[in-house]
């Protein structure tokens, strides 16, 4: 059977809700133009893998603590508000991460040997956010510029600071009500363990 998978950094809890709290006047006033990501399913996405044979998750539970091992232990500073493409066409709504270089090595580290095991390679640069929500496909003009006004109006400056100590490979499973994601192996960054 075949799994879509993803390697990511957890948030904590209790971020998940400050961005719950800060984000509340924006989800009420886009209404259903907006697919808003539920509290729990927020994460970094680090490597986004698509489609995988179990046979698969062996290697990449191998891959992943050899990349954490060279890493330390990192704070991420979380906060500000913006979307993908740009403000005037937005499509992805996320809250922004300031996160030391050892983040990028992370990445540049998973990407690399992702790319090894035969894993395509993500083209756009690194830019570490949390997708908070995603515009409707196929919206009117009208309702663009309602959400642009929604983000314009809504002002969130730093939020918290998330201890980063493990990085997760997890698998995404689409249902009726949205996805729901299943952690496969957690690695220690430093060291790595299973779970």
């Amino acid at each position: 059977m075949i799994l879509r998978a993803f390697i990511a950094v957890e948030i904590p809890p209790h971020i998940q809700q400050e961005i719950n709290s800060a984000t509340a006047d924006l989800r009420n006033k886009t209404g259903p133009l907006v697919r808003w990501v539920p509290t729990e399913n927020m994460h970094l996405t680090l490597k986004f893998l698509g489609d995988i044979s179990p046979e698969n998750v062996n290697l990449l539970t191998q891959m992943l603590r050899a990349e954490a091992e060279f890493c330390r232990s990192f704070d991420m500073q979380i906060g500000g508000l913006a979307s993908f493409p740009n403000l005037k066409r937005p499509r992805v709504i996320y809250i922004g991460i300031q996160a030391p270089v050892v983040l990028e090595a992370l990445y540049n580290g998973i990407e690399s040997a992702s790319r090894r095991l035969g894993y395509e390679s993500d083209e756009r640069s690194f830019s570490p956010h949390l997708t908070i929500g995603r515009a409707k496909q196929n919206i009117s003009v009208s309702d663009q510029q309602k959400i642009r006004q929604a983000l314009e109006e809504t002002k969130i400056d730093s939020l918290s600071t998330a201890r980063v100590d493990s990085v997760h490979l997890y698998k995404s499973e689409l249902k009726p009500a949205g996805s729901v994601y299943t952690r496969l192996f957690s690695a220690l960054l430093g060291k790595a363990v299973t779970t």
